[in-house]
C-alpha cells in the first residue's frame, strides 16, 4: 500500500519541475509495508485552490489505485462545507469504508523552519484525525507573483486502523514554475524515500 500512497501528491505532466530538497525524513519506530490492496484510501491535499485540489487529488488517486489500492479523492467523499472539520470528515470517511489516508499540505512560501522527528510525536501528529483538522486551520497558497518563491510541502502516510503516521517528509523548492508539474515531480522523489526506507517496492 505505501508504494501507492508514496505518490503524496500526484500530478502527472511532463513539463520540467524545480528540484525538491528533503529537509527532514521521518518513519514510526518498526514501520512495516502494509497490505492496502483492495483497500480504499483517502488522497488529500490541503491547498487553498479547490481547482488545484481537485486536479491533485483525482492524479493521486489514479496513481495509488494503479498499485492495488482503491484511492478515493476526499472531495468525492466529504461535502465541501464539512472538508475542513476533522469531526466531520472523519464520518464521511468512515461511511465510505477509508482505511488509509495520504495527506499533502503546503506549510509556507519564503519562510524557514527547523523540523526533527520529535514533531511526528507531538499532538497534531500522533493521530490522523488531529492532523487532518490542524492542517485545514493552516492552508497556505501555492505561488504568487514572485521572481522566485520557496515553497515547504508536508507529506504524511496515516494508517487509519489506528490513526497513526507511519512516515512523513518535509520538502523545499525554489521557484517551481508550474504547481501541478512541481507536485507530480514530488510525488516521485516521496516514493525514492519510502523505497529507501523500505515502506515500499
Amino acid at each position: 500500500m505505501l508504494t501507492a500512497i508514496a505518490a503524496a501528491a500526484l500530478f502527472v505532466t511532463t513539463v520540467t519541475a524545480a528540484d525538491n530538497d528533503f529537509i527532514s525524513v521521518w518513519t514510526a519506530p518498526g514501520a512495516k509495508p502494509l497490505n492496502f490492496v483492495g483497500k480504499k484510501v483517502a488522497a488529500v491535499v490541503i491547498v487553498d485552490s479547490l481547482d488545484l485540489q481537485m486536479s491533485a487529488e483525482e492524479a493521486l488517486a489514479r496513481e495509488i489505485t494503479a498499485r492495488g489500492p482503491i484511492a478515493v479523492p476526499s472531495y468525492r467523499i466529504v461535502p465541501r462545507e464539512d472538508l475542513k472539520s476533522a469531526d466531520r470528515a472523519k464520518g464521511w470517511f468512515e461511511r465510505a469504508g477509508i482505511q488509509g489516508m495520504v495527506i499533502m499540505r503546503v506549510l509556507g512560501t519564503d519562510k524557514q523552519k527547523v523540523y526533527s522527528s520529535v514533531v511526528y510525536t507531538s499532538a497534531y501528529y500522533a493521530n490522523g484525525w488531529d492532523y487532518y483538522g490542524y492542517g485545514w486551520t493552516s492552508v497556505y497558497p501555492i505561488g504568487g507573483g514572485r521572481t522566485e518563491t520557496s515553497i515547504t510541502v508536508e507529506t504524511l502516510l496515516y494508517d487509519l486502523s489506528n490513526g497513526s503516521p507511519i512516515w512523513a517528509g518535509v520538502t523545499r523548492t525554489t521557484d517551481p514554475k508550474n504547481a501541478t508539474t512541481y507536485m507530480s515531480e514530488l510525488a516521485k522523489d516521496i516514493g525514492k524515500k519510502l523505497k529507501d526506507a523500505k515502506l515500499a517496492k
